[in-house]
């Protein structure tokens, strides 16, 4: 289960994208412009970035721009969610600091297999059964 942030300002693709996330058993977290976007990626540190590019407040490149130069956020793979799709748009985007892309509108039934190369492997994230069995395994004095 990974904690995905989804920046969308269109009701209807934030909806079916958050839909999707939940019926995987991914948790689905959401802001509606470029700002509240960073906003959450700082407050919520989650797993993956979706992000829109053409967001009010600040646009998806901006959002991508402030993300990548804070240190603490910068390792967050950061996919860009966008009907950008003429040649040369994907590649772009890419050169922009986005570690990937999807066009839309999305397909539901290909929407997960897009986004989960994206998604920490179980590799990437701390060994907590193993520090809890160590934890057990400490006498305290």
């Amino acid at each position: 289960m990974a904690r995905v942030l989804v920046v969308e300002d269109n009701p209807e693709s934030l909806d079916l994208m958050v839909y999707l996330l939940k019926a995987f058993g991914h948790v689905a977290l959401s802001a509606r412009d470029g700002l509240e976007g960073i906003e959450a990626a700082r407050l919520e540190h989650p797993d993956l970035i979706l992000c829109d590019i053409q967001l009010p407040g600040a646009d998806g490149v901006e959002v991508c721009h402030q993300l990548k130069k804070d240190p603490a956020l910068r390792g967050i793979p950061l996919v860009a969610t966008t009907s950008y799709a003429m040649v040369g748009d994907r590649e772009k985007l890419l050169g922009e600091g986005f570690n990937g892309y999807m066009s839309k509108p999305i397909t539901p039934q290909t929407f997960i297999d897009q986004m989960a190369p994206y998604l920490p492997t179980d590799k990437d994230k701390p060994l907590i059964d193993e520090i809890k069995f160590r934890k057990s395994k400490t006498k305290v004095a």
